[in-house]
């Protein structure tokens, strides 16, 4: 909940209501986590590898592991796409 949004009050405060609490990163995280297959454009694959591709070098060994994770996957959907994607 933002602080922007008013708390609940009498009653509604005792239901719970987590899709009204949750926040756009919150339910898209948990959309995601149901994910195991998408259709994507090889161009699309390419940007993304692009874009992470700095994250390689960075300073924070997590980032580094994460991000060579998630390159070499990007990378092995780009060389496993069929042809004409």
């Amino acid at each position: 909940m933002t602080s922007s949004q008013p708390l609940p009050r009498g009653l509604t405060s005792l239901i719970p209501d987590a899709r009204a609490q949750a926040t756009p990163g919150e339910r898209a995280a948990s959309q995601l986590l149901h994910l195991r297959e998408a259709t994507v454009p090889v161009p699309v694959l390419a940007a993304a590898a692009e874009l992470i591709a700095p994250q390689l070098k960075s300073e924070d060994p997590a980032t580094r592991e994460a991000a060579a994770a998630v390159h070499a996957r990007l990378l092995a959907a780009i060389d496993g796409a069929a042809p004409g994607r």
